[in-house]
């Protein structure tokens, strides 16, 4: 049986094996957190960041600044504040105080992945960044990223838009190979076909006639002479135009010349003065518009002239009958002729007809 000398002695090296022990796995513990940089025994700075979906977030989920890993989720709960309606997850994060520095509040909160399909994380961005210091129970504004729930559901919106475009480029296409419309016809149509190689032919024609110079258009493009011409006649334009803007000629003096253009101006007062008087019934013109007497006189005139040239024209008194009797018409001509003849007979022998003859009784 041992003494109680030995009892005591291996207390004492169990003890002290505890207690080496102990303080081996304090030292461990402190050195992968450390590593980890994370503090155990410093104060962890508590703020509070709202969320419209958790989308998967958990906690102990990583707490990331720019990338590095800065704290951790300490709880995710849904709000009952009727005035966090629109945001009701609230994720209550913990933050190593050694980070404080680059953490401010007008930072930026947002959900992340690790990887593609990984693990839930907070994102915080502080690059644009410039209020003052994060403090214990602030709260950190979000910048709401997509993640893959919503892409899936606002890809599906996109999906149903193209089954629909797909639907209707297949009856398009279907119309197409069964030759309606006029995309079809020209697929489908050997005539259509014809007719559209037989105008592409046409234009070439015309394209060659055209670089040949056949034709006015063609000989516009290839004739220098024509083309001399134009330029001429151009030339000539602007010369006239030249000479009106320095009142040269009948119109540049009359764009120009103030003399000429209160001349003009006067003459058509007058004007407007003389159609004012034979408006009112003054004057002669006057007389002529306004005078009911002067107007039955002048119908009563112009339709005896008429009744005369009707009774010309079929034939009544002398002036009809000589503008529609032949006969008297050829009288009147030999009349005429021999008249003439007598005077040219005279003319030529006077004394053999104006010799007087005087006998005294």
């Amino acid at each position: 049986m041992p003494s109680q000398q030995e009892v005591k002695w291996s207390q004492l090296k169990v003890g002290v094996i505890v207690l080496i022990s102990m303080a081996l796995l304090t030292t461990l513990l402190f050195l992968m957190t450390k590593a980890s940089g994370m503090s155990v025994f410093s104060k962890k700075l508590v703020v509070h960041v709202f969320f419209e979906n958790s989308a998967g977030l958990k906690k102990g989920g990583e707490v990331q600044l720019q990338g590095v890993t800065i704290g951790e989720v300490k709880d995710v709960v849904v709000s009952t504040d009727p005035s966090r309606k629109l945001t009701p997850v609230e994720a209550i994060l913990k933050l190593d105080p050694k980070f404080l520095a680059s953490l401010h509040k007008d930072s930026k909160a947002s959900l992340g992945t690790i990887g593609v399909l990984g693990d839930t994380i907070v994102n915080i961005n502080s690059q644009t960044a410039t209020g003052p210091q994060l403090e214990d129970g602030d709260e950190l504004h979000t910048l709401e990223t997509p993640n893959i729930t919503d892409v899936v559901k606002a890809s599906q919106g996109t999906i149903e838009s193209l089954n629909v475009i797909l639907a209707k480029m297949d009856k398009i296409v279907d119309k197409l190979q069964n030759g309606e419309g006029s995309v079809g016809q020209l697929i489908n149509n050997p005539d259509l076909y014809v007719k559209a190689s037989q105008t592409v032919d046409e234009v070439h024609k015309l394209t060659l006639q055209l670089n040949s110079g056949k034709g006015t258009i063609g000989k516009l493009m290839n004739d220098d002479q024509l083309y001399d011409h134009l330029n001429d006649t151009a030339a000539k334009l602007d010369n006239i135009a030249t000479a009106l803007s320095d009142g040269k000629g009948s119109a540049g003096k009359l764009l120009h010349d103030d003399k000429l253009y209160d001349n003009l101006n006067a003459t058509m007062a007058h004007a407007n003065s003389l159609l004012a008087e034979a408006d009112a019934g003054k004057g002669g013109l006057g007389i002529l518009v306004k005078d009911p007497a002067f107007a039955t006189k002048l119908s009563d005139t112009v339709n005896k002239l008429d009744l005369l040239l009707t009774n010309v024209n079929d034939g009544k008194g002398t002036l009809g009958k000589l503008a529609n009797d032949d006969q008297a018409y050829t009288n009147l001509n030999k009349l005429l002729t021999e008249s003439t003849t007598l005077v040219s007979t005279i003319r030529s022998d006077p004394k053999k007809y104006l010799t007087i003859h005087m006998k005294i009784f």
